[in-house]
């Protein structure tokens, strides 16, 4: 049987090279505000039934609990606005992934609920998500090719994008310019830069990570060097090529250098490293541009991680919660009817989740420019 990349990945969100697509995976990037449930973990709420009384059918949608303030409201109040059916949502405090895993194998599976990047194989497979190729309709052209293939398996869409989280590297534009230093496109440059701004003590060069980068860029090393984790067929790996190995001893150089910053105020997902100007460099997330821009002004840009060797590409790791149904559900319909009402037809809905909260780039490409936060500057050039 053929191994799916789905089933490799443990880090990174789907991949971007600046020349072409080449990766998928598991993990968004967006990290969950820290939460822990005061009697353990939710209960789950019952998947929807008929509500005669109403007229209408009652639905059950669940999402994680998102760290920006304002997401909760907001979806609750559009679940109230929907005329279709009652829709009920279920905001899931602490362990989502487990609460709604063990949800799908019983009767009180959600009929709505997100997930990220899209149903796992698994999902898929077992027949616990539902086929949402024409609820999407076509729509399809709408989105974000490369986030719509990681939600499409043999043809099949089985979920609609939200709204897209993106990693990418920021660095002080003014800090570079005072030293007469470009900014870097490749890990060589990287280390050169970082190594450069570090010196004197006055600030710290380049931060990944308290980890010094070892787990959020695991996946990023490989993909820089040119390499991919599958070959073509997707029946055997194909990262164990001669470019990685001289990337992962490129890398090795920058972690030893004095560029290179290894403890910091906070980790890699949050951006107070690089806004207290502990480090002039840091990779972290597009969801802290926000406070960037107010510590920084214009005096930071923000690039894809580097290229590594002769062979490698620039690439930006993404990710996108995406809506689900469940096969399950005593609505299969009511629920898709919701999901295209919701993540396909509201536009003016899908342009506020992706720009009130934090910065996140809409899942269609038409919409960027109604998101102001990535209509210009460096949130344009990361879109």
């Amino acid at each position: 049987m053929a191994l799916t990349r789905r089933t490799l990945l443990t880090l990174g969100g789907g991949l971007a090279a600046t020349t072409a697509l080449a990766a998928c995976g598991s993990n968004t990037g967006r990290t969950a505000a820290p939460s822990a449930s005061p009697a353990g973990t939710p209960a789950a709420t019952p998947s929807g039934t008929p509500d005669p009384d109403a007229g209408r059918p009652a639905l059950s949608q669940w999402y994680h609990k998102y760290g920006e303030d304002g997401v909760e409201s907001a979806v609750k109040k559009w679940a109230a606005e929907y005329p279709g059916a009652e829709v009920n949502v279920n905001w899931v405090l602490a362990d989502y992934e487990k609460t709604l895993a063990a949800a799908l194998l019983t009767p009180t599976a959600p009929d709505v609920f997100e997930y990220a990047n899209g149903p796992t194989l698994d999902m898929i497979k077992a027949g616990q998500v539902a086929d949402l190729t024409d609820t999407i309709g076509s729509s399809r052209g709408d989105f974000t090719p490369s986030v719509l293939d990681r939600l499409t398996y043999q043809d099949k869409v089985w979920a609609v994008p939200q709204t897209v989280d993106m990693q990418l590297l920021y660095y002080r534009k003014d800090l570079l310019e005072a030293k007469n230093l470009t900014a870097p496109t490749t890990l060589e440059q990287l280390t050169h830069v970082a190594t450069t701004l570090a010196e004197g003590g006055d600030i710290g060069g380049f931060f990944a990570g308290n980890d010094g980068g070892i787990g959020v860029l695991g996946l990023l090393l490989m993909w820089a060097a040119g390499a991919d984790e599958m070959n073509e067929a997707r029946t055997e790996a194909a990262f164990n090529t001669g470019d990685f190995h001289a990337g992962i001893a490129q890398f090795k150089q920058l972690f030893d250098s004095p560029g290179m910053v290894k403890s910091a105020s906070a980790d890699w997902s949050d951006a107070s490293p690089f806004i207290n100007g502990e480090a002039a460099l840091q990779w972290g997330g597009m969801w802290d541009l926000p406070k960037v821009i107010a510590a920084h002004g214009e005096n930071f840009g923000v690039l894809p991680f580097p290229a590594i060797g002769g062979s490698g590409r620039q690439v930006v790791p993404f990710g996108a919660f995406s809506a689900c149904v469940s096969a399950k559900s005593a609505n299969v319909t009511a629920a898709k009817n919701f999901v295209k009402w919701l993540w396909i037809d509201a536009e003016d809905k899908q342009v506020e989740f992706s720009d009130a909260f934090g910065t996140h780039i809409p899942a269609k490409p038409k919409l960027f420019g109604q998101a102001k936060q990535v209509a210009e500057g460096p949130g344009a050039d990361a879109a």
